[in-house]
């Protein structure tokens, strides 16, 4: 069984036993997990999004072809596809926004810079986009404060009792622009799930 998608073994799959796929997906809002049952024998199909199950199908026939939903506050539409292998193997891949998920992902690497923040006991998720300079805290859009400094510029914002900081400077032409974030002061090392 050949899978676009990672395995799962069965002690963290919760001991579904016809889990055959699973992702993590990048979006503005956080990184959502998608997993997918699929039964080769029962023609079972079962996708949870987040381990929430968003779609069920049982006693299907046909056991290829795909399954489309949306994912994240961003309604990212989603093609779940089942294609046919010799000696009945099936491939898994997803698709986000059209594009296969590596490719969308190599994309939002590029068009975005995220950050993960724990602070006073809860998790942030912060995400800069570079073409718009929008800047949202856990799918949320915050309005900023931009001024320019010596050698770049600063966007500043608040999120609850915190104040936020996204420090663009000028390199050399190899590196282009590093984007920074800091949180009440203390620099925050940049998310590398993309």
């Amino acid at each position: 069984m050949a899978l676009s998608g990672s395995l799962l073994n069965k002690s963290s799959s919760q001991e579904r036993s016809d889990l055959v796929a699973f992702w993590s997906v990048p979006l503005l809002d956080g990184v959502h997990t998608v997993e997918f049952e699929h039964g080769g024998t029962t023609g079972k199909r079962v996708i949870r999004v987040d381990g929430k199950e968003i779609s069920r199908r049982d006693w299907m026939f046909k056991l290829v072809g795909d399954e489309k939903f949306t994912l994240g506050k961003q309604g990212a539409k989603c093609e779940l596809r089942v294609d046919p292998l010799p000696h009945f193997a099936f491939a898994y891949s997803l698709y986000v926004d059209g594009k296969p998920l590596e490719k969308f992902t190599e994309k939002q690497s590029q068009t975005t810079r995220s950050w993960a923040v724990v602070a006073e006991g809860k998790r942030y998720r912060v995400v800069f986009e570079k073409q718009t300079l929008n800047v949202w805290v856990n799918g949320q859009y915050v309005e900023t404060e931009n001024v320019f400094i010596e050698g770049g510029s600063e966007m500043t914002f608040e999120f609850e009792d915190l104040k936020g900081t996204i420090r663009a400077t000028s390199t050399n032409r190899k590196q282009g622009v590093i984007h920074q974030l800091f949180v009440n002061g203390k620099l925050i090392e940049e998310d590398t799930i993309y």
